[in-house]
């Protein structure tokens, strides 16, 4: 029986974790475990082979660190490891029935723009590992404790690209609800599935209990088998070189039996788990009755950490577009990605849902430019895109490099564009607009286009696109010049909209051409255009009359419960008894001047370029430390209690920060020339503990505390106990941050704390990383737990001010 067979009517049982085995095993601190698949092959084969002997379906190669970035630490080759480990697990399965699973974990790095990693150096590390592990003969690619959405979308076009092996994919909770990057269930659910996975879920982090309302709510979305591996419960005091664990083997495989009632198919154990707890599993899960999912389709965008939802008027933004803007396409042909995030940041604030994003001019390299805005965008702004386009190239290329679920606009009822691009919209999972037109043109009956939209939607179907994915264009004429066809087009919406059940799009703006006093058209027109079941304008969100519209129409539709929305933003409008007649051409209204020029509101929105020019400008009045004490630590803090509040994720606070880095730049050369004042709030020594590569916590907490004006003495990753004891003496620091991310290194932190203290250390140390909790550390006796990088601003501002 074939595998994706297998899980249909069965549970699939994975084994445990291999690092908790390895110390058992002597690991010894600060060995990289996949080196012992040269040294030691025996301790591998004895664990793979225990975890078989309980009752486990699949073992996991011992590769999940197996990338170039990390095992060039220990002078090997990626081919080597892979190959190693894979031959091991073949030797141990021997002629049992058990899979073999390729583990891939993360990088290590943030991938652009949170860090310095590209997308396509992400692709070709996963690839090499894929590549080789394929060769080999592994069962299933398992990507797993991801906890970047693009890094893992990285991963799963590396799988799909170079093998045809069922790829299982699972990202690592907080218990927020999110991973570490903001990511929500949701989307990655809405991504995942679109991108073809065959199993997704989650893994690592915390215990199954603490993991219960994530995985109801993935159980809840997700129409494909989902997987759940949590760890065994919570770290607890370290005795001798082994962590322990809150929860028993009994009340772990309670707790995920109660999962497969919610629908898991496949079920296996992290960090702190054995092959006692798999055995647990296997004898619980025995005599479970299987029951079938309903199916849950739905209309949706996303960002990682965004849904939009299709189920009620959601606007597009239609100003990232040159067409009759001359500003715009002067921005784009001189690359002035500022002028086009101020667009972006104005309609968000006007009320845009989603943003259609158009860079097409004949005198620039499109691809490029789509790949530049999609990434510049996606990077200060949390809002889902429409990629639009009619090169097949910038298409593909805004598709590979979006961060999330998008919309392609779009596709028509010529067989030749359908098939180019529908194969494209498969393969990245995207929504896709379809436009009412063909060889022949755009028909003049609403019936003929209801049945260009009617192909469209069957040929999407034929290839496994869901019709929930398609949203048809009914097509907007000018009144001007086709007076009689407006009514066609409202007739063929809600033809589209009845018969064929799928979501539309209008770009309203169109109707009034050659027309004065357009808004007065597109307003009237855009109500017609709702009431005949319009879901998705595309408009400006900054013109009053247009948004008040959709305001009311919300209203009297319901979807508005109580008015509670439109009391808010109209209960204190006067109505003025003057209208103002603005037919301007380039209309492209952004944020007020002044709050442009506002460094504080330039952090807040991540205006990188913008920031050095605010900030010389206000040098001509202000002091550099009366420019950051009055501007920049306000706006950090602003963005820090947003991040607090989940109003803004960690590539926003990100984001925010790198804008402070441009302000600083210029602050610092002024004092330089005057050599009067010292912005540095105190010295901070950070690193990650010896033995632990992940540096990706401790590279954040840095850029953070690092443009609050502290600054940062960075000792990297895998540091020695004796470095970081040698440089807290030689700089006489009163902060010391360290991080591990691995459960293996958390007696290595607990060593650095002793020996700090042993030396005579005054200071505070504060620690960090995915495997600990305040308790955890409080027993290793750190003086303060950061669960954050905005936690850690709070400790530096109580020690050093």
């Amino acid at each position: 029986m074939g595998l994706k067979e297998f899980i249909k009517n069965n549970i699939l049982i994975f084994d445990g974790a291999m690092g908790t085995m390895l110390q058992k095993k002597g690991l010894k601190l600060g060995e990289n475990p996949e080196l012992l698949n040269i040294t030691s092959p025996s301790i591998i084969e004895d664990i793979h082979r225990e975890y078989i002997e309980n009752g486990a379906n699949v073992i996991t190669t011992n590769t999940f660190g197996a990338n170039e970035l990390k095992l060039k630490l220990c002078n090997m080759e990626v081919e080597e490891a892979v190959s190693a480990a894979v031959n091991i697990a073949k030797k141990a399965k021997g002629n049992s029935a058990a899979y073999i699973a390729l583990d891939i974990g993360p990088i290590g790095e943030l991938l652009e723009p949170m860090g310095t990693l590209s997308f396509d150096r992400a692709y070709e590390i996963f690839k090499r590992q894929i590549v080789e592990g394929v060769k080999c003969g592994v069962d299933i690619i398992l990507l797993e404790t991801m906890t970047d959405l693009y890094e893992l979308k990285a991963a799963i076009l590396a799988a799909k690209e170079n093998s045809d092996l069922p790829i299982f994919a699972t990202m690592t909770f907080e218990e927020n609800g999110r991973t570490f990057t903001g990511c929500s269930p949701e989307s990655m659910v809405l991504v995942l599935e679109g991108l073809g996975v065959d199993a997704l879920g989650v893994n690592c982090s915390l215990g199954p209990k603490q993991l219960k309302p994530v995985i109801e709510e993935i159980c809840s979305l997700s129409n494909i088998p989902v997987m759940v591996q949590p760890n065994a419960g919570l770290p607890t005091l370290s005795i001798g070189n082994e962590t322990k664990y809150d929860v028993t083997k009994e009340e772990f495989a309670e707790t995920l039996c109660g999962f497969v009632d919610k629908g898991v198919r496949i079920i296996g154990g992290c960090c702190g788990t054995t092959p006692e707890y798999i055995r647990e599993l296997c004898i619980r899960t025995r005599n479970i009755e299987l029951k079938n999912k309903e199916i849950n389709y739905y209309s949706a965008v996303c960002t990682p950490s965004k849904v939009v939802r299709i189920d009620r008027i959601r606007i597009v933004g239609e100003r990232i577009n040159p067409t009759g803007k001359k500003l715009f396409k002067q921005a784009l042909i001189n690359d002035d990605l500022d002028y086009i995030l101020n667009t972006a940041v104005a309609q968000v604030e006007g009320g845009a849902h989603i943003l259609d994003v158009n860079v097409g001019l004949p005198e620039i390299d499109e691809p490029n430019m789509m790949h530049k805005v999609v990434k510049e965008i996606q990077g200060i702004l949390d809002i889902p895109l429409q990629i639009d386009s009619s090169d097949v190239n910038a298409i593909e290329t805004g598709l590979r490099y979006y961060n999330g679920k998008p919309i392609l606009n779009s596709v028509n009822g010529e067989d030749k564009v359908l098939e180019r691009i529908l194969p494209l919209v498969k393969k990245y999972g995207a929504n896709v607009v379809g436009l009412t037109l063909d060889e022949k043109g755009i028909p003049p009956k609403a019936e003929n286009r209801f049945k260009i939209a009617e192909k469209i939607v069957n040929k999407a179907i034929e290839y496994g696109i869901r019709k929930e994915d398609v949203f048809i264009d009914c097509l907007v004429l000018t009144v001007s010049a086709q007076q009689e066809e407006v009514q066609e087009t409202l007739k063929a919406v809600r033809m589209v909209k009845e018969r064929l059940g799928v979501k539309t799009l209008l770009g309203v703006s169109n109707i009034s051409f050659g027309l004065p006093n357009r808004q007065f058209i597109n307003e009237t027109f855009l109500a017609l255009a709702l009431g005949n079941g319009l879901d998705l304008p595309i408009m400006n969100p900054n013109e009053t009359g247009m948004m008040r519209i959709v305001d009311t129409y919300n209203v009297l539709y319901n979807y508005d419960k109580g008015s509670e929305k439109y009391i808010d933003k109209y209960a204190n409008v006067k109505i003025s008894t003057t209208t103002s007649l603005n037919d301007s051409k380039d209309n492209n209204k952004i944020s007020d001047k002044n709050e442009i020029r506002n460094l504080k509101g330039i952090v807040i929105k991540g205006l990188k370029e913008e920031a050095k020019n605010a900030t010389v400008e206000l040098l001509n009045t202000l002091k550099p430390l009366e420019v950051v004490n009055e501007y920049l630590i306000p706006a950090l803090d602003e963005v820090g209690e947003k991040y607090e509040k989940g109003e803004l994720f960690l590539p926003q606070l990100i984001q925010a920060a790198e804008t402070v880095k441009n302000s600083f730049t210029v602050l610092k050369a002024e004092i330089a020339k005057s050599n009067t004042e010292n912005i540095s709030k105190g010295k901070i020594i950070v690193a990650t503990v010896k033995g632990d590569i992940h540096d990706i916590g401790k590279n954040i907490v840095k850029v953070i505390l690092e443009n609050y004006g502290y600054e940062m003495i960075d000792l990297g990753k895998d540091v020695p106990i004796e470095t970081v004891v040698e440089e807290a003496r030689k700089h006489n620091v009163k902060l010391v941050g360290l991080s591990a991310l691995m459960t293996t290194t958390l007696r290595s932190m607990e060593e650095t704390i002793k020996a700090l203290k042993d030396d005579g250390y005054d200071g505070k140390v504060f620690v960090g990383g995915a495997v600990l909790t305040p308790d955890y550390a409080e027993q290793i006796g750190a003086d303060f737990y950061a669960k954050d990088a905005k936690e850690s601003v709070e400790i530096a501002k109580k020690i050093l001010g």
